[in-house]
């Protein structure tokens, strides 16, 4: 019980914030209505390879699970927090607070292009 709490304390801390859009490359980012397939199992082969270690798409692991995750963050946000963890760590204060809640385990920079980034991200959008 006082773990469920506890989680449920720190998801308060880490809310939903779809206007915070972090701190790097991409300022503005529309995805179409529909899903592109194509680039989206890119994405999984992409995030299978480089991001799995550390993230699993049912749930928390060393990171957060991606499911679901543009509820909760804009795409701009995961974009950079892909491209440019250092930099989101260090200034971001969703970021931020996600480091502590993650046991101070920060994100590894895969140095993903952000061909590679935007496919993740598609791949994202059909986890549900």
């Amino acid at each position: 019980k006082a773990k469920a709490k506890q989680e449920a304390a720190s998801a308060e801390k880490t809310g939903p914030d779809l206007e915070n859009k972090g701190i790097g490359p991409i300022s503005s980012l529309t995805l179409d209505a529909e899903v592109n397939t194509a680039m989206a199992t890119e994405g999984e082969e992409i995030f299978k390879a480089k991001c799995s270690a550390c993230h699993k798409t049912d749930k928390k692991f060393i990171g957060p699970s991606p499911a679901g995750i543009l509820e909760r963050r804009s795409p701009e946000w995961v974009m950079n927090m892909i491209l440019n963890p250092e930099e989101m760590i260090a200034n971001d204060p969703i970021a931020r607070q996600l480091l502590i809640d993650y046991n101070g385990a920060p994100m590894a920079n895969q140095n993903l292009t952000e061909n590679d980034a935007r496919a993740v991200l598609e791949y994202f959008r059909t986890l549900k």
